[in-house]
């Protein structure tokens, strides 16, 4: 690390309070959007400039910035295994399972320093490794879809799959592209691929001359300084926000008087601003690296032809107000950390499923266990894991069974009503979440139970009797009053609820839907196989 650079981050944590560490990763995210800049500013015509460019910033931030010379070995032997594992592997059906599991046993060795140390404050490769977990784990499926034939692809392999190795230099780069080194947003080897050479950037042939964005010079790569600063502007005012609030809304406050000694309600209150705070400062973060990301052209996402207008929407990572004003839990955790959701999704879930099956209990057990382990060892994962779970089939069934009624059963539109189910849909979502998420950010095992229990288990009580009651005659009491509700109209609102199973059967975050439901038909298999 050099001295004259750590000294000043010294300086403003003594007056601020907050981390060097973090001063830095914040500073690190600053000075990605003129470095940026200058990356955008080599021709088109030699992706091995952006290329060297590029690894020689992430080098930079991890050993002049952090001092992270362990951390940058751990990075280096991740990439170079998996590498030699798709090269001499890649025409073996375990080549993407032995990949896998090597990236993950890496990372889990990590994680298991990291929660001996016990320091949280301090910024370690754990970060940056979770993050190329994701990409390395995907490389290895891109480089096995592409043995495989045509007719064995989806449409989603098709535009992923690696038919051939790339070049080292090329491979290095989009391990350690900097913009999302240590926060992500992560992206495909074939997308970074497509950015290198432009042809991201080829426009549809129909559309008009006039819709075709602005680009700088001869370069194909259109303007995105606007959509670049303004997620630059939203991330700092996200940790403008933090300073003050993580002063006042610590986790530390949860075991204070003012949260022992006050009512329910004031409880209730803390607890739910400790989880906003510990949210927005991902908030500023993941804003602040989506934004270098848009500026050197990695979150282009196309083109309206009738409009001319340009998506830089391709590597968002996080939507505040889905998550913050969230209905049920399964929008709340889909709006949440977007970039792992689809990774657990199209690499594990989908990927443990058989060809032709549809997934089951397995798929989701082995989805969320995944998850956990990405996470790390901390018992408070586990805790608010295992019971998201739950709320996310506890909420499936209320939104099944009580939401109905508040839906024309002719148009199936909202009626007037509707408002107000929403706005206690939206309070209980909160309130459920900032109970479940509080481990997340205790991670100790008994100070989460103690945590709990100063607001008397409030959601694990309002659980178990959710579920007795949709498994209790009470179910099929509220099913005939539907009923009986729709045959006076003679019209079935069949196709909203139909659509809210399907969109039930995707894991969010690697939280298991329905384990109940999933758990029943595994359980019928097994008796029929026996």
């Amino acid at each position: 690390m050099l001295t004259f650079i750590q000294r000043p981050f010294d300086l403003m944590s003594s007056n601020s309070g907050i981390s060097p560490d973090y001063l830095k990763l914040v500073f690190s995210w600053l000075l990605s959007y003129p470095l940026a800049g200058l990356l955008k500013c080599i021709p088109d015509s030699r992706p091995d400039h952006k290329n060297i460019f590029s690894i020689c910033v992430s080098v930079f931030y991890l050993l002049g910035l952090f001092d992270l010379w362990e951390g940058f070995q751990t990075l280096f032997i991740s990439a170079a295994g998996i590498y030699c594992i798709s090269k001499f592997l890649r025409h073996s059906s375990l080549m993407p399972w032995i990949g896998f599991m090597f990236v993950m046993a890496h990372l889990s060795v990590n994680h298991i320093y990291r929660q001996i140390a016990g320091d949280p404050a301090t910024v370690d490769v754990t970060g940056a490794q979770m993050v190329l977990v994701m990409k390395l784990s995907a490389f290895c499926w891109n480089v096995a879809d592409g043995q495989l034939p045509e007719d064995r692809l989806t449409n989603f392999q098709k535009a992923r799959r690696l038919r051939e190795l790339p070049a080292l230099l090329d491979y290095a780069g989009y391990v350690l592209f900097f913009p999302a080194l240590f926060a992500g947003p992560t992206f495909e080897f074939a997308e970074y691929r497509r950015w290198l050479d432009t042809s991201m950037f080829e426009l549809p042939p129909n559309i008009e001359e006039s819709k075709k964005p602005p680009v700088r010079r001869k370069g194909k790569i259109p303007r995105s300084s606007t959509p670049a600063f303004s997620k630059a502007l939203t991330g700092l005012i996200w940790i403008a926000l933090f300073v003050p609030m993580s002063a006042r809304y610590d986790v530390v406050r949860l075991f204070g008087s003012s949260f022992t000694d006050g009512v329910f309600l004031q409880r209730l209150w803390i607890l739910h601003c400790v989880g906003f705070t510990a949210r927005i400062k991902y908030y500023g973060a993941w804003s602040l690296a989506e934004g270098a990301c848009i500026l050197t052209g990695m979150g282009y996402n196309g083109v309206d032809p009738g409009t001319g207008k340009v998506s830089w929407n391709r590597l968002q990572n996080i939507d505040p107000w889905g998550v913050e004003f969230a209905s049920n839990v399964r929008g709340y955790l889909g709006s949440w950390n977007m970039n792992t959701n689809q990774w657990l999704r199209n690499y594990v879930y989908l990927r443990v499923t058989p060809r032709g099956k549809k997934p089951g209990f397995l798929a989701s057990f082995i989805t969320f266990t995944t998850s956990a382990l990405w996470h790390g060892f901390y018992p408070g994962y586990y805790l608010s894991f295992i019971l998201a779970s739950f709320l996310q089939t506890v909420a499936k069934n209320f939104r099944r069974n009580i939401r109905p009624f508040f839906l024309d059963p002719i148009s199936g539109l909202p009626t007037p009503q509707k408002r107000y189910y929403d706005i206690v849909s939206v309070l209980v979502t909160q309130a459920a979440m900032s109970f479940a998420v509080a481990p997340f950010l205790i991670l100790r095992f008994y100070h989460s139970v103690l945590v709990w229990s100063q607001v008397y288990f409030y959601v694990i009580f309002g659980v178990v009797l959710s579920m007795a009651f949709f498994a209790s005659p009470g179910k099929q009491l509220l099913k005939q009053r539907l009923d009986a509700r729709q045959k006076k109209t003679g019209v079935q609102l069949s196709r909203a609820l139909s659509q809210d199973s399907i969109s039930a059967q995707q894991p969010v975050l690697g939280v298991v839907a329905d384990p109940a439901g999933e758990l029943d038909k595994a359980l019928q298999e097994l008796h029929r196989r026996s």
